[in-house]
């Protein structure tokens, strides 16, 4: 954790960018009393966009993700620590590298009743793996050369090369079993064998599901969701306030949190997360090229004082884009404890003296429009600009900044892995230097032989004892080089009817909680 020091942002270098306006803006707009309960069997939950596709076989979208897993049953589900264990499957092992044999629980339905069964599984993936279908997912199973389904209790994956993340694209919600005969319309009429039924999607207004009375885990407590969708933030404050609604989760900014704690009948959950914000350099760019210039960038961002102020505690000091919590996370790394005099001195032994203006280099960083991001770039502008820094701040909208990010046309940027980084496999995506885009998310352009060497292995050792080894000499490696400076993972806080208790929350952020909530009262 960064030490305690002098020089770090305090609240009042905060409150002039703006951070409280919202939060008087509810004070002002929240009246007195909360009208009546709404139908204690069902939930509301708003959420703050449309599911764009239910189709498990090509959802992308973080909203038809998470519904998809209540919806649909996987092969594999995985715990708090990221480990592996069955969903649809009893058992499952590994002859040897190259096959996977899963042996699937019995007595298993769709919600239409019909019984789930090998050539489910089976079609599933080879639909996926169809270059017909056009599937985003084909990529995630590229090692996968075919599948049989011997029995309708048996499923055998056979792959051209070890892949030690198949498992991981396995898992809920990644992809969910469909029927063998799911028609094309699919995705507007899902069928799967999860905790919820599908009843209706209006675009753009809702999602409503129900539970599955016979789901071969017990029938949820919820009799009914209501997925509503509010883009606006606000707005979605102000429901939970005046009681049409019953929950949210990581939809509000920060700072709108602890003016809605103090309401009578709403309650916080909040726990730690595994979503990632981090400031990516492109090394192509002369200056940032310069492993100290990053180093000294570093040790000149005061990430606590970020996380107290700006995002009222909702986050954790990040040393690496892999969570806490993951079994292969590796805490003996390189750390950068806020210090200005050491910026400084290493930015003038780098070669880059203050001139007479006081300033050493200018540097743009882009970051979206969001609200959010463009105060977490004036607060760095400030912290850096005590080192001699001049940050300029370039907002874009997030179609261009994803742009630019993937073709290079950038200096700096500010941004967030939401899920992708919950895997080892995520190093090659991000940090190999073969998987430049479009082939992959390196989008610095990044290069170490070692890190490439390690990310080959990474990706092919099964045993993952060894993997791990090979985990922690690349999280070292990386947070010497920087490739990424870390910021925090953001926490998963859900503002919620305080009858509803302490919510189970899971650290990734998805929606299975809802399968074990309790009935309101």
């Amino acid at each position: 954790m960064p030490r305690r020091d002098s020089a770090k942002t305090s609240p009042r270098t905060l409150r002039p960018l703006g951070v409280l306006s919202i939060t008087s803006f509810l004070f002002l707009l929240f009246g007195c009393d909360r009208h009546g309960a709404n139908d204690p069997s069902s939930l509301t939950f708003l959420i703050e966009s449309n599911p764009t596709n239910l189709d498990p076989r090509f959802a992308t979208d973080s909203q038809s993700q998470k519904i998809d897993g209540l919806l649909f049953s996987s092969l594999l589900e995985r715990d708090d620590q990221m480990n592996f264990h069955g969903d649809l499957a009893d058992s499952w092992s590994t002859p040897d590298p190259l096959t996977y044999v899963f042996h699937l629980r019995r007595g298993i339905h769709f919600h239409d009743g019909r019984a789930l069964a090998a050539p489910d599984v089976k079609y599933t993936f080879d639909s996926i793996l169809n270059p017909a279908t056009h599937s985003p997912k084909r990529g995630a199973f590229r090692m996968v050369a075919s599948i049989d389904a011997p029995d309708a209790a048996t499923v055998v994956f056979h792959l051209s090369e070890p892949y030690a993340s198949l498992l991981w694209n396995l898992a809920r919600p990644a992809v969910g079993i469909v029927p063998h005969d799911a028609s094309a319309d699919f995705s507007r009429h899902p069928i799967g064998s999860g905790p919820f039924r599908f009843v209706s999607q209006s675009q753009d207004e809702e999602v409503i599901v129900e539970r599955q009375p016979d789901y071969f885990r017990g029938a949820p407590k919820t009799a009914r969701i209501r997925f509503r969708v509010v883009p606006d933030a606000v707005v979605r404050a102000l429901e939970l306030r005046k009681g049409s609604a019953d929950l949210e989760m990581s939809s509000l900014s920060p700072d709108m949190i602890p003016v809605l704690s103090r309401q009578p009948a709403l309650a916080v959950t909040q726990r730690a997360g595994t979503n990632f914000g981090y400031l990516g350099f492109n090394l192509e760019d002369p200056i940032l090229a310069n492993h100290e210039v990053r180093q000294a960038l570093a040790f000149a961002t005061d990430r606590e004082a970020l996380i107290r102020y700006l995002l009222h505690g909702q986050a954790r000091i990040a040393t690496g884009i892999l969570p806490p919590n993951h079994w292969a996370y590796e805490q003996n790394v390189a750390q950068y404890a806020l210090d200005p005099a050491r910026a400084e001195q290493t930015l003038s032994a780098a070669g880059f003296p203050r001139r007479q203006n006081g300033t050493r280099f200018k540097v743009i960083l882009k970051t979206s429009t969001e609200e959010q991001a463009r105060l977490i770039g004036a607060v760095l502008q400030e912290q850096w600009r005590r080192i001699g820094v001049d940050l300029e701040l370039r907002p874009l909208e997030l179609a261009t900044l994803l742009a630019d990010a993937a073709s290079g046309n950038f200096q700096l940027t500010y941004s967030r892995w939401v899920g992708a980084n919950n895997d080892p496999d995520v190093f090659e995506f991000v940090f190999s230097s073969k998987r430049f885009p479009p082939d992959g998310a390196n989008r610095g352009h990044y290069r170490n032989p070692r890190i490439d060497a390690l990310v080959d292995q990474i990706r092919t050792e099964t045993d993952r004892e060894k993997r791990k080894v090979l985990c922690s000499e690349v999280q070292k490696i990386l947070a010497d080089d920087l490739p990424y400076l870390p910021l925090w993972f953001t926490d998963v806080v859900s503002v919620h009817r305080r009858s509803l208790g302490e919510l189970p929350l899971s650290p990734t952020g998805d929606f299975d909680f809802l399968a074990a909530l309790r009935a309101l009262p």
